[in-house]
């Protein structure tokens, strides 16, 4: 795959099947789109995490539809090839087939992006199947679904029983069946993650999932060190935080002695 070539769901099951490896990265903005893409991201996903990273909020569950239609729309004018995802928040998709599709045509439509994800697994294949047959290409997200958080208690690892991973199993053949064209493995044990790899025909995106699904991705802000702290399975690969801050630090000091502006 290179950056001069359209990415499309096509191009992505082909490199699963020549068993190479994509890369996925989180967007918010335009600025961070083209960064991620002249880097080598693959797929620009643009997740509801945005609430925790970008807006304030302490879980994924205040987004609206429209601010991921609005951060995901910026995402697509930054790029140039890359395939774009925008999560679908909750509650705009959870009730009904029909309410996600009417969500998924107003994020397509308004932010020119190329997928939809969602969360669940065989509870929400019927939806997947919906639009999948109408035509909307859908990446299904299993696992650790952090919409889920106030069911769970909390963001640990999934499928650590047997019964678990048999569920996680079975959730990953049904939303394959339904027609989910990706697949996100969050948090989930590195065995129980090839298994599922292994085991279905479309591509695999594993954060905290181990090394063998067919993809990786990571939020912008914790791979540049611009979070205060990451998951354990998400190393920084640089310290951006502290680079602004120290460039801001010395600004003010340059304001306050008057050495700034020269």
């Amino acid at each position: 795959m290179t950056n001069n070539s359209q990415v499309t769901a096509a191009t992505l099951l082909r490199a699963k099947q020549r068993d190479e490896k994509t890369v996925w990265l989180t967007a918010l903005d335009a600025t961070s789109a083209a960064i991620a893409e002249a880097a080598g991201a693959e797929v620009l996903l643009v997740g509801d995490s945005l609430g925790m990273v970008s807006l304030g909020f302490d879980s994924t569950l205040p987004v609206t539809l429209d601010q991921m239609i609005h951060h995901t729309a910026a995402v697509v004018r930054g790029r140039k090839s890359a395939w774009v995802v925008c999560d679908l928040p909750f509650g705009s998709y959870q009730k009904s087939p029909e309410q996600a599709f009417d969500a998924s045509v107003a994020v397509l439509q308004q932010s020119g992006c190329d997928a939809v994800k969602i969360e669940g697994g065989a509870h929400m294949a019927d939806t997947i199947r919906f639009l999948a047959e109408r035509g909307i290409a859908v990446v299904a997200h299993i696992g650790l679904t952090p919409q889920s958080v106030k069911k769970f208690g909390s963001y640990g690892k999934r499928g650590k029983s047997k019964d678990e991973q048999s569920q996680l199993l079975r959730d990953a053949k049904a939303v394959t069946d339904a027609g989910a064209v990706a697949l996100v493995l969050e948090n989930i044990p590195a065995e129980l993650a090839s298994s599922i790899t292994a085991s279905v025909a479309i591509p695999t995106v594993g954060i905290g999932a181990g090394v063998n699904c067919d993809a990786q991705v990571l939020v912008f802000n914790d791979l540049v060190g611009l979070s205060e702290s990451n998951p354990p399975f998400a190393p920084a690969y640089a310290d951006v935080r502290r680079v602004m801050g120290d460039a801001i630090s010395s600004w003010v000091a340059d304001v306050k002695s008057g050495n700034f502006p020269k």
